[in-house]
Order: structure tokens, then C-alpha cells, then sequence
């Protein structure tokens, strides 16, 4: 599909470079911040994320690993043979393979659609102007979400596993999937593919990410699936129509109210005895891993983290109209939760609901 954009050694040196060291960061550098935490905090350990931050706050340690993840990410993306840059020379041949036609029934984008201000006001990861201002801003997405998580060795088995964790929790016939904030189509993709027999609906608020989503379909021959460009809060798609409503780290991209909204919407969409299952970031009871957290927040500009973290979604999913709702950790690979693991990982959590039978 993008055969005319050529292979470029600088480019995947620098590349291959900026995620050695994102390892390095991840399981060199985190678990020597949390020793000398430990060290620092004696028995009289923090109650708050608040309170590590200002025990922490004149550690050599803690304020490089600070420096080294924000500004990781802004090379990534932004530095010398940065993604942005360096697919930025190659916009034609880029947004033809984008804008190649594909069957009808797998892109539906509006024209008139008004993205919501919280959306456009913030480049959330530090990708420049964000992922739905620039007509290639999916493609350069793709590109670097293979290292947002880099201890996954392969980037496509987190959603394979969000796609068993629904399917094995289905507890009626799944014929219909609606898939929220599906991005350039990573998390839809195992629904479609694995189970053609299934409709599947992905909707985004980023045309330039729906065109990939859609390529990408077509490469693999989809019939099954539609990428829509909708709002998950408010869909326009008919109620009790899907068996399974999902998203994968897309809640803490939206403020509290938008994310109330889509509960709402999950529930209105759902036929009884339909699944709710959202892949998110949640850190409970751990005052350190608050902290991380809530630095990776301002580091990455993600700043509704910390809302969604001090939200009580069980509380709004009852309002939503759940009876049912759990809220269980996440293995995003082998062994992630095993104790034994030092190095940083996201707080994955899925958070789980059903509606009534």
C-alpha cells in the first residue's frame, strides 16, 4: 500500500535508537527510581501520589527519569529523523495510498462533522497537531504506536487479547461488535478478522485514522466491518444494536462528562444482556504508581489521566443504567502482573459491565 515510500537507514537508526533507550527508561531507570523511593520513604511510606511527588522532588533520579521520558517522546516524534519529520517529506505518495478507493461499506466519513474542543485543543502524546488535523496524521500514528508500549514484543497482541477477554465474557450470540475510538483500526481489527461472521463497527473522530483503518480492511479483504466517523458519546447508532461495546485506551483521552457520556451511550447501545468492556489506565492503592502515573500525564499531555483515575467509574456506570460492573487488572503480556516484575508498565485495567437481561 505505501511501496513508494522508501526504506531510509538514518531515519530507522534514529528510530531504533529513541526506543533503546525508551527500554533502557522502562527497565534500567524505573526500578532504580523506585528503590531510592523506598529508601527515601522508610516505614513512614506516602499515602499519595501528592506526597511521593514532594519527597521525591530534589532526586537526581526522579527528575531525569522525568526529562528522559518527556523529551523520548518528543524526538520520537518530532526530533531530527522524528516520524513527523521524516513522513512529512513523503505526504503525496502517503495520502494517495490514504485517499485509494475502498468498497463503500467499509468507510463512512461526514463531511460536516465538528470535532469537540477538547479533542482539538491538546496534541495529546506529543503528536504535532494531534492525530486528526493532518490528512497523514494516521499513517505517522500507526508508525509510532509501535513503541508506546515497548516491552510488548509484538505491538498486535495487546488487542488480540482485549478481543478473547470479550469474546470469552459474551454470555449471548455476538452479532454485532461497535468498537469506540478504534483509531486507525489495531483494535478492530481481531473482531473482523478472527470472526467474519461478525458485524463490526468502528467509529473515530480522526478522518485521517478512519482512511487507514479502511486501507487496511481492504488489504485484508474485510466484508464485515464498517469505520465511521462518529463521537463516542453519541454514536447516531440504533439502540440495543450490539452485543459487544468496546474501547481500548480511549477514556483517558476525554474528560470526566464525555466520559460519562459513553457509558451512557455503551449502555444505549447494548441489547440486554449485552457486554461493556473498556481497556483503560486505573492505578489503585499504590501511591507510587500514582505518581508515575499522574507525571506521565503532564509528560505525554494526556491531562484528563487524572480525572478518569479519581473518577468513581463503578458509581458512573450505574447511572449509566448498569447493575452489573468490575473492574479487574489487565495482562497486556506474560507475566505482567506477575510480582516479580520491575520494570514500568501502564496500570491496564479493564473495566467491565453488562446490562440487564
Amino acid at each position: 500500500m505505501f511501496d513508494d515510500i522508501p526504506q531510509n537507514r538514518p531515519f530507522d537508526a534514529y528510530q531504533s535508537f529513541v526506543l533503546d533507550c525508551k527500554l533502557y527508561w522502562t527497565r534500567t531507570i524505573f526500578p532504580e527510581l523506585r528503590k531510592r523511593y523506598a529508601v527515601a520513604a522508610g516505614e513512614d511510606a506516602p499515602k499519595t501520589g501528592a506526597e511521593v511527588a514532594q519527597l521525591m522532588k530534589d532526586d537526581t533520579t526522579a527528575q531525569f527519569f522525568g526529562w528522559y521520558e518527556r523529551h523520548l517522546q518528543r524526538m520520537k516524534y518530532s526530533g531530527q529523523h522524528g516520524l513527523a519529520v521524516h513522513y512529512s517529506q513523503y505526504r503525496e505518495e502517503i495520502a494517495r495510498a490514504l485517499n485509494a478507493d475502498v468498497p463503500p461499506r467499509l468507510l463512512d466519513i461526514d463531511p460536516n462533522f465538528e470535532q469537540p474542543v477538547y479533542y482539538t485543543n491538546i496534541d495529546i502524546h506529543q503528536h504535532p497537531g494531534g492525530v486528526w488535523s493532518d490528512e497523514i496524521a494516521g499513517y505517522v500514528y500507526e508508525r509510532g504506536a509501535q513503541s508506546t508500549a515497548p516491552m510488548l514484543k509484538k505491538h498486535a497482541t495487546l488487542w488480540d487479547r482485549v478481543k478473547k477477554q470479550a469474546m470469552d465474557r459474551a454470555q449471548t450470540e455476538v452479532k454485532r461488535v461497535v468498537d469506540m475510538g478504534c483509531g486507525f483500526g489495531a483494535s478492530t481489527y481481531p473482531f473482523y478478522a478472527d470472526h467474519p461472521d461478525i458485524d463490526v463497527i468502528g467509529l473515530e473522530l480522526s478522518a485521517p485514522c478512519l482512511r487507514l483503518a479502511a486501507q487496511r480492511a481492504a488489504e485484508a479483504q474485510a466484508q464485515n466491518v464498517l469505520f465511521k466517523q462518529a463521537d463516542a458519546m453519541d454514536t447516531g447508532l440504533e439502540e440495543g444494536s450490539a452485543d459487544i461495546v468496546t474501547s481500548t485506551m480511549v477514556l483517558h483521552e476525554m474528560p470526566p462528562s464525555h466520559i460519562k457520556g459513553v457509558f451512557k451511550e455503551s449502555h444505549r447501545l447494548l441489547a440486554p444482556g449485552g457486554l461493556s468492556i473498556h481497556l483503560d489506565f486505573l492505578v489503585r492503592d499504590d501511591a507510587f504508581k500514582e505518581y508515575i502515573h499522574y507525571g506521565h500525564s503532564a509528560r505525554n499531555n494526556e491531562p484528563f489521566m487524572v480525572p478518569l483515575n479519581q473518577m468513581d467509574v463503578i458509581q458512573a456506570h450505574k447511572d449509566a443504567g448498569f447493575d452489573e460492573v468490575e473492574i479487574v487488572p489487565f495482562e497486556e503480556m506474560d507475566g505482567a502482573l506477575d510480582p516479580s516484575m520491575t520494570a514500568w508498565r501502564f496500570p491496564w485495567t479493564l473495566i467491565i459491565a453488562r446490562k440487564a437481561a
